[in-house]
């Protein structure tokens, strides 16, 4: 069998999904991570071709680990098998004796805040479901996938990349903290992604960097109830219930300087490298508006008409960006 999780945008509220905030997030189909799960007789979990020790000489290692960091997606792997097993457990689901060759890869640009860890346990998850016959309740999903990555891995993560790679297409969470630690998960709605405006995408390679790494000075803001932090963080949540309230009322012309404002308020909070801010200048230039998807590297945006379509692609291609449009549906 073979199950997969696309990439995904922030369009409106990163990064407050990571303190109780707001976010609407939409699925991008143009990438995905796949698991390929069948029948064996031991367990094993084979290593993607990208995660494989085998370097062309002590540079190209040294500038791999720069990009990438230490880890691969056997890690995301295990700790997605690990937090499947203890939900059965708890559960009272017993698991048949059955093993299973699992083997993983992805499309998605690594370290580009288009979630591709997440996407890999997602589709681990949805491979285990299968493989086992278990079924676990679709608001549930996110949690056990945010908790197999922040709590067994250490990564510095939110709810929003593991709810839209779960439900798909649009979506706006509601993450109030009261909801999340009564019920273990926020407040999930579907929006009608046919009334989005167009939206671009775009990311350089050369951007790539650990999102963790990059989001610790909001966290330590965060939790030392910085008030510059605390108050920008409230805002940028604010920004995406107003969005959603536009997209529901007919008003999606709306969302132009809500994404502006979004990463404005970001750069309050949060070290803003040169080449990320190269992009959102760029587009902005050409009249559309922009913002992260994510932690740096790719920027989303939306664009009024196919010459404004063309500046911003040509204005971006220059400074060395892969520039498309997402697919959401």
């Amino acid at each position: 069998m073979e199950t997969s999780a696309h990439a995904r945008a922030g369009l409106l509220g990163n990064p407050s999904d990571g303190y109780f905030g707001k976010v609407i997030a939409v699925c991008v189909r143009n990438f995905a991570a796949t698991v390929s799960l069948r029948e064996s007789r031991r367990l094993r979990i084979r290593e993607s071709g990208s995660d494989a020790p085998v370097y062309r000489d002590v540079a190209d290692l040294h500038d791999q680990i720069e990009l990438y960091g230490y880890y691969g997606g056997v890690r995301l792997v295990k700790a997605a098998v690990k937090k499947f097993v203890e939900y059965c457990r708890a559960k009272g689901i017993d698991l048949p004796r059955r093993n299973f060759t699992l083997e993983y890869g992805s499309d998605i640009p690594r370290q580009l805040g288009m979630g591709g860890s997440s996407a890999i346990v997602t589709a681990a998850l949805r491979a285990l479901m299968r493989f086992f016959e278990v079924k676990i309740p679709i608001e549930k999903q996110p949690t056990l996938i945010l908790e197999a990555e922040r709590d067994e891995l250490g990564i510095n993560a939110g709810f929003m990349d593991r709810v839209i790679q779960v439900y798909e297409g649009c979506v706006f969470m509601d993450l109030a903290r009261k909801g999340i630690e009564a019920r273990g998960h926020g407040e999930y709605r579907r929006l009608n992604a046919a009334r989005l405006p167009d939206l671009y995408l775009a990311y350089r390679v050369d951007l790539g960097k650990v999102s963790g790494r990059v989001l610790n000075r909001i966290r330590i803001g965060w939790e030392n109830r910085d008030p510059l932090v605390l108050e920008t963080l409230e805002r940028i949540a604010s920004i995406a219930q107003e969005g959603r309230d536009a997209l529901e009322g007919g008003d999606p012309g709306r969302l132009i300087p809500l994404m502006n404002e979004n990463f404005d308020l970001r750069s309050r909070i949060m070290t803003i490298s040169r080449g990320d801010r190269q992009m959102i200048e760029a587009a902005r230039g050409c009249g559309a508006s922009a913002k992260f998807a994510g932690s740096g590297g790719t920027i989303i945006g939306i664009f009024q008409g196919e010459e404004m379509y063309r500046r911003v692609r040509e204005a971006l291609t220059r400074l060395g960006a892969t520039v498309i449009r997402p697919e959401i549906e």
